[in-house]
């Protein structure tokens, strides 16, 4: 069982716009998880992960004025964070009405075309999010029937399981992080969506000469910025990318970047400046 640092943020004023800056600038040193509460937030990271320089640094440099950010940290044993998501901060979601995610303690579960069981542990994706919202909304949106797909950076393999129970017939989901690969694997044994091949790694896990229909990438800006070349040559004319986990601040130096590999932008999604775009392989 992972051990993790938590790290509870206190920020004054407690405003939305400063908590979700401060937890993309978190993800960009290794922090996996943010619950926002009415004082600001607790975030979680990796006990082997944790820089408790990195994290005066990134608190020192908060871009926006006129806010103050105050911590405290200490280690939880994994089974221990466990229990508290599972009983405080995942509750069922649906979208649309047409995907319900739950997990198998939840009870008086709604109905929906699609039920997707999720046990989240550490790693990221229950549908809470505005990005895996909108990425939710992109796969039920799209055509899935007979295609390839890609979920990098899988976490909970949330993503993946949905793009197969909507139609695709080979499902690839990649994570960095061996416990959201464990997780990821027990989640598509809980949604008997086996066939799903989940692997340990980055971009390099995609094999040589493997291409695909459809890549969802829900990671962050500097991941993606870092890899979209590596997408790039894994698709095909008509391939189609989604790419979220970013601010709509964000938008122009990922449509320049991937412009560069012949990826065409078509539209974007954006909820409380959390964003997606659409890209189309030219």
């Amino acid at each position: 069982m992972n051990d993790y640092t938590q790290v509870t943020f206190t920020v004054t004023p407690p405003e939305e716009v400063a908590t979700d800056i401060l937890a993309a600038m978190l993800a960009e040193i290794g922090f996996e998880s943010f619950v926002p509460d009415e004082q600001g937030m607790t975030a979680y990271v990796p006990l082997n992960s944790y820089d408790a320089q990195a994290l005066a640094q990134v608190v020192g440099e908060f871009p926006l004025e006129g806010y103050k950010i105050a911590y405290d940290t200490v280690k939880i044993e994994g089974e221990d964070w466990n229990a508290e998501w599972e009983k405080n901060y995942f509750q069922p979601i649906v979208i649309d009405d047409q995907c319900v995610i739950h997990s198998t303690f939840h009870t008086d579960i709604p109905q929906a075309r699609y039920d997707i069981l999720i046990d989240p542990k550490m790693a990221f994706g229950t549908g809470h999010h505005q990005t895996t919202c909108h990425m939710l909304r992109a796969i039920l949106g799209s055509d899935l029937t007979g295609k390839r797909v890609l979920d990098m950076g899988c976490g909970t393999a949330l993503l993946a399981i949905l793009a197969r129970k909507h139609g695709a017939c080979d499902v690839t989901g990649i994570d960095i992080d061996e416990f959201a690969y464990e997780n990821a694997l027990e989640n598509i044994r809980l949604n008997d969506t086996t066939d799903i091949d989940i692997r340990l790694g980055g971009t390099d896990a995609i094999k040589e000469g493997e291409t695909f229909d459809y890549i969802l990438a829900n990671i962050n800006r500097n991941i993606l910025l870092a890899d979209m070349a590596n997408y790039a040559a894994h698709m095909h004319t008509g391939s189609v990318i989604f790419m979220s986990g970013f601010y709509i601040e964000d938008m122009d130096i990922l449509r320049q970047e991937a412009a560069r590999y012949g990826l065409r932008y078509e539209t974007y999604a954006e909820d409380n400046r959390w964003t997606m775009m659409k890209f189309v392989k030219e």
